[in-house]
């Protein structure tokens, strides 16, 4: 039986990873717009390849620095805070990879701000962030939300993986079904994420991504698109 503290938790994680959350995260795709452009993403076999890729470097940089924020914040270490917080922006290697993260980082921690649902040592840290990107903002939530780290990991994770397969369901096109599917089937690449995570050292951290960073750039002056990244 699920205890009434497990209730509650799965409850604020649900909330928390919800594709309705008012952060702007639906006007994102993270490059995948510039690849169904220039036809390297077609169908749900060719997007299960390129979001499985994508999360490598989820895997390699963005969800260790997430962690590692977990357990700065949880401590209220504002040094830690501050030194992952600003190793993470200065890793965005474009602007609309820059802007995207700090955007939705501010829309969220207003957000947490706005529900009064963090503390006050919790709020001091964060305010006295320069600027705050999403990981940040999403583990301050977290925290302030009495959400487990391994749960927060996860619902961070399918977040991410969620945006990107209705990038492709909107603009490749593919089926509600298809979308499903292709959603369902990344829940292995999400797993083992979070268990790499848990044991990455800091000398392994790595955004090494030039085939991204390309994409982002070109998307920059793209002609047509829908999304801001």
């Amino acid at each position: 039986m699920v205890s009434e503290k497990q209730s509650i938790e799965l409850l604020r994680l649900l909330h928390l990873a919800s594709p309705s959350l008012p952060i702007g995260a639906y006007s994102y795709s993270q490059g995948l717009e510039a690849a169904i452009e220039i036809g390297d993403v077609t169908d749900e076999k060719s997007a299960h390849t390129w979001i499985a890729e994508s999360l490598s470097i989820v895997a390699d940089f963005e969800a260790p620095i997430f962690w590692r924020l977990l357990q700065a914040l949880s401590n209220r270490d504002e040094q830690l805070v501050t030194q992952w917080t600003e190793r993470f922006i200065a890793a965005r290697d474009t602007h609309e990879f820059r802007a995207e993260t700090v955007q939705m980082g501010y829309s969220l921690n207003k957000l947490v701000l706005d529900l009064e649902i963090a503390d006050d040592s919790l709020q001091k840290i964060m305010s006295n962030q320069a600027e705050i990107p999403l990981p940040t903002a999403f583990a301050y939530a977290a925290i302030a939300l009495g959400i487990s780290h391994q749960a927060a990991l996860l619902g961070l994770l399918f977040s991410i993986v969620e945006n990107q397969v209705l990038v492709c369901v909107k603009s490749v096109p593919l089926g509600q079904v298809s979308g499903q599917r292709l959603l369902l089937s990344l829940h292995p690449e999400i797993e083992a994420i979070a268990y790499r995570v848990e044991h990455i050292t800091d000398d392994e951290l790595s955004n090494w991504a030039p085939g991204l960073s390309i994409l982002s750039m070109q998307h920059e002056t793209q002609y047509s698109r829908v999304y801001r990244s």
